[in-house]
């Protein structure tokens, strides 16, 4: 990877029970490509990952608490998943309220796993060609997105995954995406 970031703050917006893996290899990618990684979070000081949904991972140290964070201060959104991170993500007013900024700032957004159920709460799924792990599939079609069963997707600057197997590609393009920078065709 080359390093296409130099000089743009990645946001990461995680709280305890963030998949690890969701994390930890989206954020070396944006290193590896010269990106600055910021972890936001409602949680003060740290927080927990999870292998899995049963298994603790890795303590994380916060950057940034979420209530403190703005859109315009970043470049782009990483929203990693978790069915424990992103069910309490998407009920979180001051995440939903920094999740909006990317959109309504034209910057962009990649989410992977249960990730895209923050964007549903956000209000920015529908009308959208995303993916995302199996289980959420219809929950998107029911806020009126075009769910689809693929490896990654991207829709006007908003990059979705399905699962870990994805990384690889989900970072390849988020790290793209990122670089290239706003979407003016974005929609809020």
């Amino acid at each position: 990877m080359t390093a296409e970031l130099t000089g743009h703050r990645i946001a990461f917006l995680a709280t305890n029970g963030v998949e690890q893996i969701e994390l930890t290899s989206p954020w070396e990618a944006v290193k590896e490509a010269g990106g600055t990684p910021v972890l936001v979070s409602p949680q003060r000081d740290t927080l927990t990952g999870m292998i899995g949904d049963w298994d603790h991972g890795d303590t994380f140290t916060v950057d940034l608490h979420v209530s403190d964070a703005r859109a315009e201060d970043f470049d782009s959104l990483v929203l990693p998943g978790g069915t424990l991170n992103a069910d309490t993500l998407r009920v979180d007013e001051d995440a939903l309220g920094f999740v909006r900024g990317f959109f309504s700032q034209h910057k962009p957004v990649a989410a992977i796993c249960h990730a895209p159920w923050i964007l549903i709460n956000a209000g920015v799924a529908e009308g959208r060609t995303l993916t995302s792990v199996a289980n959420v599939s219809l929950d998107l079609k029911n806020a009126g997105a075009d769910w689809v069963d693929q490896e990654v997707v991207v829709d006007a600057g908003l990059t979705t995954s399905r699962t870990p197997d994805d990384l690889d590609a989900f970072n390849d393009k988020l790290v793209e995406e990122a670089a290239e920078g706003k979407h003016q065709d974005q929609t809020t």
